[in-house]
């Protein structure tokens, strides 16, 4: 049995899965934000969970929203600021009594999908997590590019491409927790959805309580989507044309706004090299918990 830890900024996700990748168990429960004992305590009581639900023991791997440094061993990275400068896997091994293996959150959903989701069968995928941060990894030959320095697919840590006055405002007045300011996860997460509707109205709301506005004809809530597929298509445009991918997967809470499978691809483009985007955008096909299935697939059906 390969159980999978998806290590959220809101949420902690367990999954048990069978060594045919059939799900026994699963639970969620919040993230307990800020203090790192009691994350690790909330994934041991997960794991013991899993156990006991299903009478046996598994391998475990986690996804991060971070990376292992290959340097000091220790987390970094992580916007979920507390794991950073812990020596997560070492802490969790001794906890757990085993071997974990932790990986960045986005290339444990990059390789699930790639494997049997949404790139199945292609050669270079590009998945992306629209999430409480902004992550994304990056599958070649089905193999996640982890990178010499383990940034492989930081693409949330660079700036927002072609800002116009507006976006050049927020990004002054806000710094993100990396310690730059304009940083494309600001603007494409679904903490950035939400951080720009509350500065158009006011009004702090859920992601999809500006999608249910906007159908429901809010011209701020409209406006609110319209700015965030703008920026979304800016910071999209030039990944794609560095990495050219075969197909792009979207993942995350904001994966479910259906009007971004119709909308980006238009913009794009207005900002691809050649103008020319023909690549399918796709929305994740294990949903939010396929980063939680790769998690548990870090460990291959030989080792379960």
């Amino acid at each position: 049995m390969r159980i999978g830890i998806d290590l959220g900024g809101t949420k902690i996700e367990v999954i048990a899965l069978s060594n045919s990748g059939e799900e026994l168990f699963r639970k969620r429960i919040p993230t307990p934000r800020g203090s790192y004992p009691d994350t690790l305590a909330a994934i041991k009581s997960l794991v013991d969970d899993a156990e006991q639900a299903t009478g046996q023991t598994g391998t475990v791997g986690i996804g991060i929203p971070g990376t292992i440094s290959p340097f000091t061993g220790k987390v970094k990275n992580a916007n979920s600021v507390w794991l950073n400068g812990q020596k997560l896997d070492q802490d969790l091994t001794a906890l757990l009594q085993r071997e974990v293996r932790v990986a960045n959150d986005a290339n444990c959903m990059a390789v699930s999908e790639a494997t049997d989701g949404a790139g199945a069968g292609k050669n270079i995928v590009l998945a992306l997590i629209l999430g409480t941060g902004s992550g994304s990894g990056i599958v070649i030959n089905g193999k996640p590019l982890n990178g010499a320095n383990g940034i492989g697919g930081e693409w949330g840590h660079n700036s927002l491409p072609w800002q116009d006055e507006e976006e050049q405002t927020i990004a002054r007045q806000n710094q993100c927790y990396c310690g730059k300011y304009g940083c494309v996860e600001q603007f494409v997460s679904g903490t950035g959805l939400c951080d720009d509707y509350e500065r158009r109205s006011g009004q702090r709301l859920k992601g999809d309580e500006i999608v249910r506005l906007a159908e429901q004809g809010d011209a701020t809530a409209e406006q609110t989507l319209q700015a965030y597929e703008r920026r979304l298509a800016k910071a999209l445009a030039a990944y794609v044309n560095t990495l050219d991918p075969d197909v792009v997967v979207f993942a995350g809470g904001v994966c479910n706004i259906e009007r971004l499978y119709t909308n980006v691809p238009r913009l794009l483009n207005d900002y691809i090299f050649g103008r020319e985007y023909f690549t399918e955008i796709k929305k994740a096909v294990h949903g939010d918990s396929s980063g939680v299935r790769g998690a548990a697939w870090l460990w291959g059906l030989d080792e379960s």
